[in-house]
C-alpha cells in the first residue's frame, strides 16, 4: 500500500470513528430515537455492512468468535446509546476513548507488563484529566452518563482484546455484531416505556451502523498492519478531538475551558503511555 493511500485511508476511518459520536448525540440527544431502538438499528445495520464489505473482499461469511466477544459488543454500544442521552458528543469521546486505553493498559499489567516511569507518569496525567472533567461543577457532565460512557469503553476494550487472534477481522465482526443485535431484544423489553423512533432518528442510527462502524471498521483492519500496534493506537489520540471539533461546528455544542484543559492533559497522558515502551515481563521465579 502507498504511503499517500495508507495517510488517506487512515484520516477517513478516523473520521468515521468520531463521526458515531456526532451522529448518536445527533439521534438521542434530541429524543428523534430512545438508546434501545438505536442500539439495535446500529448493531443490525452493521452486520449487514461488514458481512456485505467481507463478502465483496472475498472472506469468509460472518463468523464472529462465540458469545462473549458478543457480549462485549452489546455492552458497549448499549451503554454508548445510554450514555449519549445524558452527555455531549466531545466529552462522550473523550470519555470512551480514556476508558477503552485505560481497559487495555490495565490488562497487560494484569498480564505481567512492566509500564517505565514514563508510561506510569501518562497514566497518574491521564487520570488526573478525567478526574478533573468529571469534578463536580457548571460544566461537569452528568455523573451517570460519564459512568455509561467508562463502561461503554471497558466494553470495547474487552471487546479489543477478545479479537486479537481473529484470522478475518471483517468477518468476524459481521458476526459478532449478528449475535450482538440478538442481545438487544432484552433491552428493548427493559426500556419498552421509553419506546420511541422517528425517520430521522432510524436513519441516523443506521447510518452509524453501516457508515460510521461498519465502513469505518473495515478501513481500520485495512490501514492497521500497515500502521503497526503502537502508532495505530497513536493516531487514535485524534478521535476525540475530531469529535470535540465536529460537535462544536455540527450540533453546536460549547467548547469550555474545562473540556479543553481535561481533553489536553488526558490526550496528552494517553500518548506518553502508549508511547513510553513497556519492559517485557519479569522472568519466574
Amino acid at each position: 500500500m502507498r504511503p499517500a493511500l495508507a495517510l488517506a485511508l487512515t484520516a477517513g476511518t478516523l473520521v468515521f470513528f468520531a463521526a458515531n459520536s456526532l451522529l448518536a448525540r445527533a439521534a438521542l440527544g434530541s429524543d428523534l430515537v430512545d438508546p434501545a431502538t438505536f442500539t439495535s438499528v446500529r448493531l443490525a445495520s452493521g452486520a449487514a455492512s461488514l458481512a456485505l464489505i467481507a463478502a465483496v473482499r472475498g472472506g469468509s461469511r460472518p463468523r464472529g468468535a462465540g458469545w462473549g466477544p458478543a457480549l462485549a459488543l452489546f455492552a458497549y454500544a448499549a451503554a454508548f446509546s445510554l450514555a449519549y442521552v445524558r452527555i455531549r458528543a466531545g466529552t462522550g469521546a473523550l470519555l470512551l476513548f480514556a476508558s477503552v486505553q485505560a481497559t487495555m493498559i490495565g490488562w497487560s499489567v494484569w498480564r505481567g507488563a512492566r509500564p517505565t516511569p514514563l508510561q506510569w507518569a501518562g497514566v497518574g496525567i491521564a487520570l488526573a484529566g478525567v478526574a478533573w472533567l468529571t469534578l463536580p461543577g457548571a460544566d461537569a457532565p452528568d455523573l451517570v452518563g460519564a459512568l455509561l460512557m467508562a463502561a461503554a469503553g471497558a466494553a470495547w476494550g474487552a471487546y479489543t482484546l477478545f479479537g486479537r487472534s481473529g484470522r478475518d477481522p471483517v468477518a468476524d465482526t459481521a458476526g459478532n455484531f449478528l449475535r450482538a443485535t440478538a442481545l438487544t431484544a432484552g433491552l428493548s423489553l427493559l426500556l419498552a416505556g421509553r419506546a420511541r423512533a422517528t425517520p430521522a432518528g432510524i436513519g441516523l442510527a443506521a447510518a452509524s451502523g453501516a457508515l460510521a462502524s461498519g465502513v469505518g471498521y473495515s478501513l481500520w483492519y485495512t490501514v492497521v498492519p500497515r500502521l503497526g500496534a503502537t502508532r495505530a493506537a497513536a493516531v487514535q489520540l485524534a478521535v476525540p478531538i475530531l469529535a470535540a471539533a465536529a460537535a462544536v461546528a455540527v450540533l453546536g455544542e460549547p467548547f469550555t475551558a474545562r473540556l479543553g484543559v481535561a481533553g489536553l492533559a488526558t490526550l496528552a497522558g494517553i500518548a506518553l503511555a502508549l508511547l513510553g515502551g513497556a519492559r517485557p515481563p519479569a522472568p519466574p521465579r
